[in-house]
């Protein structure tokens, strides 16, 4: 028993050290000048300094502090609106019986089979008569729409999991349905709000493809479309890249680390007291 807890130990080891070497060469390739990491990141000598960091971030072309300025924005609103209107759509179709029902969840599950590459050219031509191209509020409600669908169908599995015999007592107190939700179900639905929110939180920071259909103003982009200007047009600097990498990632990692218990209470269903 001994000897196997000690091979079990020892490969799980090894397998976070292989995981952690990337983000270790990222890291000290961010902290070190370009000239010493030609031949390497590993290779002495090592001067550390945060240089790169203070570069990327006051940057002439795509400074990462208004892109991080504009990705907060647009993160936090696409992830707000979206879990409350989709707590509301969870409730009714996890506890009102109406006709149409069945067809409505099967449309919400086709539309989360659709990739978004089918939707460019529509959204674009849709945001551009809504003259809400090339803003903030449109790639908000561009988000929020986009992730409705499965946040719909993972808080209605967890409503469903909440016993019935709460509301009932709500209704004999005198409560309606939207009473009963605000005050009984919606306190109870945190944890998996939380889940939720940290996984759209996460994805609409990370996202590229719809920040690149919608926004075309340098002032107003997001944080992953200032990546790429950060790399020049004649020269690459690996340290400047890594910097603003680690930066970017910083963000969803805090908000990730905040969040962790509610997370995994969401995703293994929760518990009612």
């Amino acid at each position: 028993m001994r000897v196997r807890n000690f091979w079990a130990k020892l490969i799980a080891i090894v397998a976070a050290l292989m995981w952690a070497l990337p983000f270790i060469g990222v890291l000290m390739t961010a902290l070190r000048p370009s000239r010493e990491v030609l031949y390497g990141w590993w290779n002495p000598p090592f001067h550390l300094s945060v240089d790169n960091f203070i570069a990327a971030w006051t940057h002439p072309t795509a400074a990462l502090g208004v892109g991080l300025r504009n990705s907060l924005q647009v993160a936090l609103g696409a992830t707000l609106l979206p879990t409350f209107v989709a707590s509301l759509m969870a409730y009714g179709l996890g506890r009102m019986r109406f006709r149409g029902r069945g067809p409505l969840l099967m449309l919400i599950g086709l539309l989360l089979a659709l990739p978004q590459q089918m939707i460019a050219w529509p959204l674009f031509r849709q945001m551009h008569a809504l003259g809400l191209l090339n803003s903030l509020a449109g790639l908000v409600l561009a988000h929020s729409a986009w992730g409705l669908p499965w946040m719909v169908f993972f808080l209605r599995g967890y409503i469903e999991t909440l016993p019935v015999e709460l509301e009932e007592a709500a209704r004999i107190d005198g409560a309606g349905r939207l009473k009963t939700f605000l005050y009984v179900i919606f306190p109870l639905m945190f944890p998996a709000l939380a889940s939720v929110m940290v996984l759209q939180f996460t994805w609409v920071w990370n996202d590229f493809f719809m920040a690149l259909i919608l926004i075309f103003d340098p002032n107003k982009m997001v944080i992953t479309q200032q990546i790429p200007l950060l790399r020049g047009q004649y020269h690459v600097d690996w340290g400047l890249l890594s910097a603003g990498t680690l930066i970017t990632m910083s963000v969803p990692l805090l908000v990730f680390i905040f969040l962790q218990r509610y997370f995994v209470r969401g995703l293994i269903g929760g518990a009612v007291k």
